[in-house]
């Protein structure tokens, strides 16, 4: 029987912003696949969400008789995956105080939604069980080499790669996995410190120099003469051009041309102009400190290497400059010389000389064009959840409050 598979958003949630604005924690990618995609492909199931309100429309909850109910930032091991598939009713894993998974029939499930004790629920602490948990955005890319890996192994376990075409140079041909329909010619691919998947349809074009790992979702492209380094994930019908280094690209965006991107997780729907550049590294070799929604202040990362977090259906124009750590919110546009701020509002349109409101009636319109482009429609849930945030994030924006 089909597993039904609850997927939820925990109280950190919103550390995990702009990313999520349009989506549950599940829908996050990481590695080859979606957080969602890796539990439905290990436990052969289908997964509904407890998310925002403002999200149920489009991504409803279902609930049956018998419910696997797990953390949605939570990546399944395979030590996890084998607990999680072993979970009898009423039991559940936790993390110190945190629930990782539970299996739930109905009655139970309904408790716990009215955040009641659930009667006889036996629990059991994964203390020693490792795997992946996102809690804040640079965990996507800062994780990306172990989460390829292991969606690598998933995918490709009992099957047989597509040839790989002689006129590319190759090293470590048996970490190299091609799809149906995947095309590279006259390339470089060293996969000998990570693997390369290459999926259904993508191309890698000629002149391109890739060291793994890099995952290439279905129908993404890197174009003529890109330089990959690892860990990188291009989602479906991503372009990527120039020089990425450490980068997930969440799906259908663009990087087309040169220019550097590295240490950066860029969302959905979003265009990188040409010849623009992200720092990754400070000058003083200093720590970097990001922006954090729910404390309303830039909290430190621990981490050297920081480059840009972008939310779904942003973009920024050619020569566009910015500095380590900059986090750009939703359906924001970005453009003009110098280094914009280090945090930009959703919504905004500007630079480095100033902002003003991108107007919701020209979001929509840009969107539907783009989303066309791909024959994907911006549904009335989808005009519904880019008011709401942009009534949500209205307090980023003094400009509005002076005007």
């Amino acid at each position: 029987m089909e597993a039904n598979i609850i997927l939820f958003d925990d109280d950190k949630r919103d550390h995990l912003l702009p990313l999520v604005f349009t989506k549950p924690v599940g829908e996050l990618r990481i590695g080859i696949l979606t957080i969602r995609e890796k539990w439905e492909k290990r436990l052969g199931g289908s997964v509904s969400y407890i998310t925002q309100d403002y999200l149920g429309e489009k991504f409803p909850l279902v609930v049956k008789d018998d419910n696997i109910v797990i953390n949605g930032g939570v990546c399944p091991s395979d030590m996890l995956f084998r607990l999680v598939e072993e979970l009898e009713f009423n039991e559940a894993l936790m993390k110190g105080d945190d629930l990782i998974a539970a299996r739930l029939d109905s009655k139970q499930f309904s408790r716990l939604m009215r955040d009641e004790e659930v009667n006889s629920l036996k629990g059991f602490d994964l203390e020693d069980t490792p795997f992946i948990r996102i809690v804040y955005p640079y965990d996507i890319f800062d994780k990306n080499e172990e989460a390829i890996q292991q969606d690598f192994q998933l995918l490709t376990r009992n099957r047989t790669s597509q040839q790989i075409s002689a006129t590319n140079q190759v090293f470590g041909r048996e970490n190299i996995f091609l799809e149906e329909g995947a095309k590279v010619e006259c390339a470089i691919l060293n996969a000998n410190e990570g693997p390369i998947y290459i999926g259904k349809n993508a191309e890698i074009m000629e002149g391109s120099i890739v060291r793994g790992s890099l995952a290439m979702c279905d129908h993404s492209v890197l174009k003529l003469g890109a330089k990959v380094y690892g860990a990188t994930t291009l989602g479906p019908y991503c372009k990527v051009g120039g020089e990425v280094n450490n980068v997930v690209l969440t799906g259908y965006s663009n990087k087309g041309h040169d220019g550097f991107l590295g240490n950066a997780v860029i969302g959905e729907w979003c265009n990188i102009g040409a010849d623009s550049n992200n720092s990754n590294l400070k000058n003083n070799y200093a720590k970097v400190k990001l922006w954090d929604y729910p404390s309303g202040k830039f909290k430190q990362t621990g981490l050297q290497f920081c480059g840009l977090i972008m939310g779904d259906h942003s973009k920024c124009g050619i020569n566009t400059m910015f500095n380590t750590g900059t986090v750009i919110g939703f359906a924001s546009n970005i453009y003009g010389s110098g280094f914009p701020r280090n945090f930009i509002a959703s919504f905004s349109w500007g630079g480095a000389s100033g902002f003003m409101t991108h107007q919701l009636n020209k979001a929509l319109e840009t969107a539907k064009v783009m989303m066309a482009r791909r024959k994907v429609e911006l549904t009335t849930e989808d005009q519904n959840i880019f008011q709401h945030i942009l009534d949500l994030t209205s307090s980023h924006r003094p400009w509005e409050k002076k005007a």
